[in-house]
């Protein structure tokens, strides 16, 4: 039965041994990927659990809690995501002080040895952990010369000869080149989450919406030709805006889908937004008159792309 846990400290969780894979894998991108399935392929090969080691909130936005980066994927999704691929156990660690002052020693004879008693570790390309980012694959070389288990790193995953990283991802889907951005994922960008409740704004306006909370800095902002899956037996054409919602004084960013022809309550249902082209920025428009005249004129552009981009796929 795979297992969630959120500590370094605390009992023995494999006494038999594991292979385990350690890194921030936001937005579980193709290299991500690479890195957990060769994991897992190990873990099969000794007859052991196949761990992935990550956290949250991710470092980089620990350190930088006034100007955090974008995130790619919630950690819900990274989760679900990481079991998905076969990972037999997830620890998502919670990243505060006390986590960031713990020594790469500390972390490797805590966790690594202490409670996944690991046989194998494996990293990517260029990972640091512990304080002051000390750890590397020497150091888990090293030690585990000492200490009893192998240590390796995977190779740079490129796609069509640009290296598969969150940070190149992140720059595309601010620009908007999804080709890119869905190139090095591996698959279409998408936001999954539970139907919330808003303030009904759309619906008095004639455009009803299906809201996902963000708590988080997203990688992109505007308006947007989607998919919604999870609502019938295929993808569902909408027009999603996602951002803060400047007209009516919006703080927090929502993902608000509108989608075509549907009649029905999505309240508290897990749904996908998948996003296929970007038609506009965010804009603040001076009454509600001007923005329903907008939201029209976006439904019609996004009708008329995912009309085409239907047709492309099935051709």
């Amino acid at each position: 039965m795979s297992r969630l846990f959120r500590d370094v400290d605390g009992g023995p969780l494999c006494p038999h041994g594991s292979v385990v894979c350690i890194g921030a894998f936001d937005g579980l991108h193709s290299g991500h990927r690479a890195l957990v399935r060769h994991a897992i392929a190990r873990a099969r090969a000794l007859g052991v659990p196949a761990v992935v080691v990550t956290f949250e909130p991710l470092p980089r936005e620990f350190f930088a809690r006034d100007n955090p980066p974008p995130r790619l994927t919630l950690a819900r999704a990274k989760v679900e995501g990481l079991l998905a691929l076969g990972a037999d156990h997830v620890g998502l660690l919670r990243f505060d002080a006390k986590l960031s002052a713990r020594s790469a020693e500390d972390f490797v004879r805590t966790l690594l040895v202490g409670r996944l008693q690991a046989n194998e570790v494996w990293i990517g390309p260029e990972f640091r952990f512990g304080h002051r980012r000390g750890g590397d694959l020497a150091l888990l070389q090293a030690m585990g010369d000492e200490l009893g288990f192998a240590a390796g790193e995977i190779e740079p995953v490129h796609a069509q000869g640009d290296r598969v990283s969150s940070t190149r991802i992140r720059e595309a889907l601010k620009s908007g080149d999804f080709a890119t951005a869905n190139r090095l994922l591996g698959r279409p960008y998408a936001i999954g989450g539970r139907v919330v409740r808003g303030k009904q704004l759309g619906r008095t306006l004639g455009f009803p919406t299906a809201n996902l909370r963000f708590p988080k800095t997203p990688a992109l902002s505007g308006i947007y030709a989607t998919w919604v899956h999870g609502v019938g037996d295929a993808p569902w054409p909408s027009v999603s805006s996602f951002g803060t919602r400047p007209t009516v004084d919006g703080v927090e960013p929502l993902l608000e889908a509108h989608l075509f022809d549907f009649a029905g309550d999505l309240y508290g249902r897990h749904i996908e937004v998948e996003f296929v082209a970007k038609l506009r920025d965010e804009l603040k428009f001076p009454d509600l008159p001007s923005l329903t005249e907008q939201m029209h004129r976006d439904a019609d552009d996004a009708r008329e792309i995912l009309s085409e981009h239907q047709r492309r796929a099935t051709a």
